[in-house]
């Protein structure tokens, strides 16, 4: 008996070693920015209510599966705000010891919030695609998830090169986030060798974009509209704000393909990917939440992944030592899209392909076989190191 209650009480001691001595709660939360935007042309198109959380929520479960073996508690909190509430909701979560914050909103929200959050916060972008929150405004408490415009405009212009579609006629919405899109689309076809043969403006007049009667109007306005332009290969639409790009297939003067806002568009990802081991997640996410993934929903859960590697490789749930681990050459991170993705260490941006799709199917992923670059081809989409405006990440 005296030799039982010694191996019992070894073992139990030896039992007691293999346990963490308790749990490291790693606290996060998605801040949602909800603006008053006019209904969607389609509405297939209507977001959910869960839009973003629902990809949070499973990122969380898969951050748990692993942290409950090295001690680490996942713990995640979700606010929908409009946006002139979105400071006091940013202070609510610092109030609360939270210091990862997934911000899905647009450029000027997100920025005011970054510089809000201050050094002991990481804010994790999901949502904004402005070019200068990675250049001249980029901030070094915040790191990207979501891909700049430029980013997917390379994605769409390397492949038209790709097919010597190289000439291209701009149609361009009258919204300041549709100029800026136009700027990108400048931009990558002058990066690329494109031409540029034409560009229109279609003003937003207002009024219900979906109606019952709407189709009979568009299928005599868009050919007009389309008439007497440069000879051209393909129409880039420029619409952000939705206004009228689902309109130009199959409307256009003359018989070309559409890319860009509708046609072929450049997405992070999208519900019938079934590549790269994408089926079960995908099947995953459909029982969590009876419905396919959407792009926001990928973004914030790559996001909340980020943290969860970061914080597996690390042992740390500092905001400073997951951002500084996110940016080593060490992280690295499987994303279901056909290579680990990576952060551009001079700004903050996440390295990932872009898919092409026609919304049912995968028609091309980028960057395109034959764009190479000595770092990673990833680095042909967006701009490179050697063009950076961002001076916070040490250029």
């Amino acid at each position: 008996m005296p030799l039982l209650r010694t191996f019992i009480a070894a073992a139990s001691a030896l039992f007691a070693l293999a346990l963490p001595a308790a749990a490291v709660e790693v606290k996060a939360a998605v801040l949602r920015i909800d603006r008053t935007l006019p209904l969607p042309i389609s509405r297939l198109d209507i977001p959910p209510g869960d839009l973003g959380f629902a990809g949070a929520e499973l990122a969380t479960e898969d951050n748990q599966t692993t942290g409950r073996f090295i001690g680490m508690e996942f713990s995640l909190e979700t606010r929908a705000v409009a946006p002139e509430a979105a400071g006091d909701a940013l202070d609510a979560l610092k109030a609360e010891g939270i210091g990862l914050i997934v911000v899905l909103g647009d450029g000027p929200t997100t920025l005011a919030l970054a510089d809000r959050a201050g050094p002991e916060v990481l804010i994790l972008n999901a949502g904004a695609r402005d070019e200068a929150l990675r250049e001249e405004d980029c901030r070094a408490n915040m790191l990207h998830v979501a891909p700049s415009r430029q980013m997917t405009t390379d994605a769409v212009v390397q492949f038209l090169i790709w097919k010597k579609w190289a000439r291209l006629l701009l149609i361009h919405g009258s919204h300041p986030e549709d100029a800026a899109l136009a700027d990108a689309y400048r931009a990558s076809a002058k990066k690329f060798g494109a031409k540029i043969v034409e560009e229109r403006l279609f003003e937003d007049t207002g009024g219900a974009r979906r109606t019952d009667t709407g189709h009979v109007l568009v299928q005599r306005q868009i050919p007009v509209f389309t008439q007497d332009t440069e000879d051209h290969d393909v129409v880039v639409a420029a619409d952000e704000s939705d206004v009228f790009a689902a309109y130009l297939p199959f409307h256009t003067w003359t018989p070309r393909p559409v890319v860009g806002s509708a046609g072929l568009i450049p997405v992070t990802w999208m519900p019938a990917l079934e590549a790269w081991g994408a089926t079960q997640f995908q099947r995953r996410f459909e029982n969590l939440t009876g419905r396919g993934m959407r792009e926001e929903d990928y973004q914030v859960w790559l996001a909340l992944r980020v943290v969860g590697e970061a914080v597996t490789r690390t042992g740390s749930a500092d905001p400073a030592a997951i951002r500084d681990y996110a940016l080593s050459e060490a992280f690295e991170l499987a994303a279901f899209k056909g290579q680990k993705v990576t952060f551009r260490p001079w700004n903050g941006q996440l390295r990932q392909p872009i898919m092409l799709t026609d919304r049912h199917v995968m028609v091309s992923v980028s960057p395109q076989d034959g764009y190479l670059h000595p770092v990673s081809p990833l680095d042909t989409l967006g701009r490179d190191r050697p063009e950076t405006a961002c001076t916070a990440f040490g250029g």
